[in-house]
Parts: structure tokens; C-alpha cells; sequence
């Protein structure tokens, strides 16, 4: 599948235009998560780092389109969206299910020939360390549950219920593209990647965060916060200096 020039802007937001930029960071959202969680980084990166924020089909302005079911679709159509922003080197940060399309991405552009300078793993065990999950099976009641319990929603969306049936299906179909998502084993990505995770999150353990460092030849760096899954709520500004002293450090 090739993408029109308008289907593949309905993909990117640039919140905050950085015509100084050195490099974009390219951020993708977690499990029933938009774009429009990335206004905070966007607005908090120095002007020599421009965020692009990755836009999911079912959501938000894109919630009348089809969601996508699979992580490898998602990371197809986000490699083609992120085409012709390649003038810039690209960095990416994902969050959960974000740091698995996010590493499929970043396989996608080596395969290219234009890796990216960094992954950002955030809240999410690597590739490798599988667990048997089943969210995207359950009824409302056992989402709504897993969503209160991780935290990383609003709770007004899920005590309305006309909230709640806008955003269900796409939280179903993430859920389901990351729960059945298995590691096709192949080359280690080039570039370093960080893995940054909370101390106390349910999702990912830090040995399991830790296991990142397996999937380059790059180098990683391992981060943990005290938090949940949600850590970033909390720390942004430690975030946003890791992300600056990797992608901005001095060469020399």
C-alpha cells in the first residue's frame, strides 16, 4: 500500500514547528493513545528538536477511519508517512504498544537505508520477552478495568459512556495489534536505543525493559523512574534531558 500525499499528512502533527531543528523525534503513542499526548514533549524539546506526533486511524480528527489491527501495518504505514520528513535525521520515542511499532519502524528505515539516529523504548519490555495477554478478548467491563488500573486515561472518558463507545473501539483494535504482535527475529537495529521504564509498572519489568540492549549493536542506555506505566506524568523534565543528551550530545 503506497500512501496519497493527503493520507500520509493525516498521519503526522507538528505541534510546534522548529525551523532550527537538528534532528525530529518522531513519537508514537500508546495503546488507545493519540497524537495530542506528545504536546507536552513537543512543547517542552529545545528548538534543535522537532517533534512529530504520530496520528492512529479511529481516534480523535481520525476517528471515523478504520482502525489498523497489527503492528506490523501500523509500522508500514507510519515508515511511508515519515518518507518525505527524511531531510532531518529521525529519532523515535514510543510509548508501550508505541515502542513496538516504534522498533518495527526503525527495522523499516534501516532496511531503507536511512536509520534512525535513536529509539526511545518507553514502558515496554523488549521485543523478545513475550507474555500471553488478552485485553483486546475481554468485555468493556474487563477494559474499562485495565485502563483504570494502568491509569493512563481520563477518568471522565470512562465514566461517560458516550465517551467510552468513541474510544473503545480503537483502545480494542491497539490492544489487539499489540497482544498478538510476535518477534520475527532478524538483524539488531544500528542505532542506540534507550529503554526507559517505571519502577513499579505492571507491563514491563526492568529486567525485561533492561533485555532492549539485546536487539542492537548500537548501545543502549537503561532509565528507570519511580512510577507506573504512566511514569512520564511525573517526569517529563528528566524524560525530555535524556532525550536532549542523546540527540544533541557532541559528536567529538
Amino acid at each position: 500500500m503506497t500512501l496519497t500525499d493527503g493520507a500520509a499528512d493525516s498521519w503526522i502533527r507538528r505541534f510546534h514547528p522548529a525551523p532550527d531543528a537538528r534532528v525530529r523525534l518522531v513519537c508514537l503513542p500508546h495503546a488507545g493513545g493519540s497524537a495530542s499526548y506528545w504536546y507536552p514533549m513537543s512543547a517542552a524539546t529545545a528548538a534543535e528538536i522537532e517533534v512529530l506526533a504520530v496520528q492512529y486511524p479511529g481516534r480523535q480528527d481520525r476517528r471515523h477511519e478504520p482502525c489498523v489491527e497489527t503492528v506490523e501495518a501500523l509500522a508500514d504505514r507510519v515508515t511511508e508517512a515519515l518518507l518525505p520528513h527524511r531531510d532531518l535525521p529521525l529519532a523515535l520515542f514510543g510509548h508501550s504498544m508505541g515502542a513496538v511499532v516504534g522498533f518495527e519502524v526503525a527495522r523499516r528505515l534501516e532496511d531503507l537505508g536511512t536509520p534512525p539516529v535513536a529509539l526511545f523504548a518507553s514502558g515496554r519490555r523488549a521485543p523478545s520477552r513475550h507474555r500471553d495477554e488478552d485485553v483486546h478478548l475481554r468485555g468493556v467491563d474487563g477494559i474499562v478495568a485495565e485502563l483504570r488500573k494502568l491509569d493512563g486515561t481520563d477518568p471522565r472518558a470512562l465514566q461517560d459512556p458516550e465517551l467510552l463507545r468513541m474510544i473503545l473501539p480503537a483502545v480494542r483494535a491497539d490492544y489487539k495489534a499489540v497482544e498478538t504482535y510476535r518477534y520475527r527475529p532478524g538483524p539488531p537495529l544500528s542505532c542506540p536505543v534507550d529503554a526507559l521504564v517505571g519502577d513499579s509498572d505492571e507491563k514491563a519489568t526492568v529486567d525485561e525493559a533492561g533485555s532492549w540492549r539485546d536487539h542492537t549493536t548500537g548501545g543502549s542506555a537503561l532509565h528507570v523512574f519511580p512510577g507506573g506505566h504512566f511514569y512520564l506524568a511525573r517526569h517529563q523534565g528528566e524524560i525530555v534531558r535524556v532525550v536532549t543528551d542523546r540527540l544533541l550530545a557532541p559528536t567529538s
